[in-house]
């Protein structure tokens, strides 16, 4: 939508365009001044109803960011919650803001909603000061009205009839963090009772008129290509449209051929799908899930590290398992596209549909209703692309709706990775050299948080058999957990109770100290008492500016590992919401557990064994542990997002509680798929 046309929509009001001038001068970031120019941040607009419109590119993935986002337009506009609504993720009506990642909407989209909003509070009070020719600093503004003696007026009533568009920079004033009304108390969930009442709609829920259901015959092993089609019992089969394109650039793992059906319904697509005759010609050889880690180094980038003195530790992929598969609609008309997807990343879906398709940027709509969550594994279109493929060959609506089964074979994973560490710590505690290798994982929190002269840090790139991609906290699990199970040896090493080694070597980091002792405070820590098979461990971490400190209690039973109590501690400055926060956090732990003790994928020869739920363990209800997060409110800060270092504590707190109650060190990620003893590599 024009910019002339997106003010005319919405008749008389403010619009209130932002520009971060610091941002501007950066040179288009990822395309941002591409995109939008000047940098634009938010929009916010004020209907004459008194209703107040606000439009972030950010996306609702389960995150709460809805919720947040609206408080900070409440707090800094001083309008009730139930009169703000937002339009998130809509790339024809919201401003380009690189996606949903990396725990950014809070750092990046917080402040500049609240200054798009702050600004809008400023030139309401010049509407009002001009209408009642009254002193400015006479005028206050409260619960959507603004007042200056017996005048009062609502804002709808100030707005009537006017469209103001103002350009604002970064250093209007914002409601202090002390100061806060809305922002920093637990704003309920908006939409949480249609969300628990199922009448939410999420993009597997999105219907066309006279749409069609799409199915896709995926090769049978990745890599493999087609090497004939006989379709000829599909098409004899009722309204069932059979597609197969040649794609210019083959997608990862899927070969260079879509071939798909459009049908009625999902019965029978699926039907016809299974009606398709292919033969395929295989891929090259490919590791399985057992040898990967010695190919990470085998085909490493660059100069491998020795490996001399190091300790290896070892991470498997891990599936995302979203509640809802990923799930697309798309429809043409008059050579335009519309799509409603859900991804982190509508902007970056629709780049990818132009590209395949060859539109121009106006000629390419995307729309991502709220999703059933994300976790880093909706970054990439391919239910949107498959969609529009059929759609387009049909002539009609589409819906591509993976299955729980595509989900997890066909969507990239977490990186597995071959991690080496090494070491040494003075007798005084001092950590006096340190050595880390990540081959394949990531670079994500891969320099230590500890103070450590002269230490050698590396993430190697090297091949991956499969598809890979974010993940919640994308690497920093997998180092996370490494490095403190690693400083955990080093304090066992020289004595040391592992609390006070890791607080003598963050003497030059306040934050992380204080997650650390309040974690340790809560827990018990100096009263733990040792029993046979019960044990307890602690780790703590940095990353996306926020500092986390976990203790565990865990019992072990015939090699079953049962975490039995976690406290978590966490600060990432001025706290937003802080129901929210606790959510994040305990989500982040319960999320975490299955990475630590029971997630894998496991393949051979270019297939996912683990493709299915009954194959695939996930925590269960009776997993989980009595959880307690503390969270430490640090109003002199900055806020920064919560949505990813929560989980980063889990697996190494876990992995040192192990070996507190039993001496077996496990270095492997998941450490006890089969219980202690049933994960062959990695343990010592």
């Amino acid at each position: 939508m024009r910019r002339r046309d997106f003010f005319a929509a919405f008749g008389g009001g403010i619009a209130v365009l932002l520009v971060d001038d610091a941002r501007a001068q950066q040179g288009g970031r990822g395309g941002m001044n591409r995109q939008m120019p000047q940098d634009v941040g938010a929009w916010l607009h004020i209907g004459e109803d008194g209703v107040v419109t606000a439009y972030t590119g950010k996306v609702e993935v389960g995150q709460n960011s809805r919720t947040s986002l609206t408080a900070a337009v409440a707090e800094e506009l001083r309008v009730p919650v139930a009169s703000v609504r937002f339009i998130m993720g809509d790339t024809a009506l919201t401003p380009f803001d690189g996606g949903t990642s990396g725990s950014q909407t809070t750092p990046m989209m917080w402040p500049q909603i609240r200054r798009a909003a702050a600004t809008a509070r400023e030139m309401l009070l010049d509407l009002a000061a001009q209408k009642w020719n009254a002193d400015r600093a006479s005028i206050s503004i409260a619960n959507g009205k603004a007042a200056s003696g017996s005048h009062t007026a609502g804002f709808g009533e100030l707005t009537q009839g006017q469209k103001i568009v103002k350009t604002i920079s970064a250093n209007v004033p914002l409601t202090p963090a002390t100061e806060w009304k809305v922002a920093g108390t637990s704003v309920p969930k908006i939409a949480g009772r249609e969300m628990v009442t199922g009448a939410h709609k999420y993009p597997s829920d999105t219907k066309r008129p006279n749409m069609l259901h799409g199915k896709i015959l995926y090769p049978p092993q990745f890599g493999a290509k087609l090497a004939s089609l006989d379709q000829s019992a599909a098409e004899a089969m009722a309204g069932v449209k059979v597609v197969h394109e040649v794609l210019a650039s083959p997608r990862a793992g899927f070969g260079g051929d879509v071939v798909g059906v459009a049908a009625p319904d999902a019965e029978t697509a699926s039907k016809a799908v299974a009606a398709l005759r292919a033969e395929w010609t295989p891929a090259a050889a490919q590791p399985s899930s057992s040898d990967v880690y010695a190919y990470f180094k085998q085909n490493a980038e660059g100069e491998a590290a020795p490996g001399a003195g190091l300790i290896t530790y070892t991470i498997a992929y891990i599936a995302h398992v979203p509640l809802e598969p990923r799930a697309a609609v798309a429809e043409w008309n008059n050579g335009k596209l519309t799509v409603w997807t859900g991804t982190q990343s509508p902007f970056g879906v629709r780049r990818e549909l132009m590209a395949h398709f060859q539109l121009p940027e106006e000629s390419v709509h995307v729309m991502m209703p709220d999703t059933g969550s994300g976790y880093g594994g909706k970054h990439q279109g391919d239910a949107a692309i498959e969609a529009a493929i059929l759609a387009k060959a049909a002539g009609r609506p589409v819906q591509r709706n993976w299955t729980r089964e595509e989900e997890m074979t066909w969507a990239y994973f977490r990186p597995g990775a071959l991690i080496e560490v090494g070491g040494k710590a003075n007798p005084d505690g001092a950590i006096a050299a340190w050595e880390f290798h990540n081959y394949n994982g990531g670079a994500s929190a891969l320099r230590t948080p500890y103070h450590v002269p002269n230490a050698r840090e590396q993430f190697h790139q090297t091949k991956s058999p499969l598809r890979q991609g974010s993940y919640r906290c994308l690497a920093a699990t997998a180092n996370n957990f490494a490095r403190e199970c690693y400083m955990d040896d080093l304090a066992h090493s020289i004595g040391m109770d592992p609390l006070a080694f890791r607080l003598k070597n963050a003497s030059n980091d306040d934050r992380l100290r204080a997650v650390m002792e309040a974690a340790t405070e809560r827990f018990g820590w100096a009263n733990r008492k040792k029993t046979p098979n019960h044990g307890f461990g602690m780790a703590a971490g940095f990353e996306k500016g926020g500092h986390v400190a976990t203790c565990v209690e865990i019992g072990v039973t015939n090699g079953a590992v049962k975490v039995l109590r976690v406290v978590e501690a966490f600060e990432c400055g001025a706290v937003v919401n802080p129901e929210q926060l606790r959510n994040q956090v305990e989500g982040a732990i319960a999320m975490g557990l299955g990475g630590a003790l029971f997630e894998r994928v496991e393949f051979a020869g270019g297939k996912i064994a683990s493709n299915r739920l009954s194959r695939y363990r996930v925590p269960r209800f009776a997993d989980m542990p009595a959880i307690e997060s503390v969270l430490l409110d640090r109003k002199d800060l900055t806020s920064a997002g919560a949505g990813e270092c929560p989980i980063i504590g889990i697996a190494p707190a876990v992995g040192n509680a192990i070996f507190d109650a039993t001496g077996q060190r496990v270095r492997s990620l998941p450490m006890a798929p089969q219980g202690l003893g049933g994960s062959a590599s990695g343990t010592g």
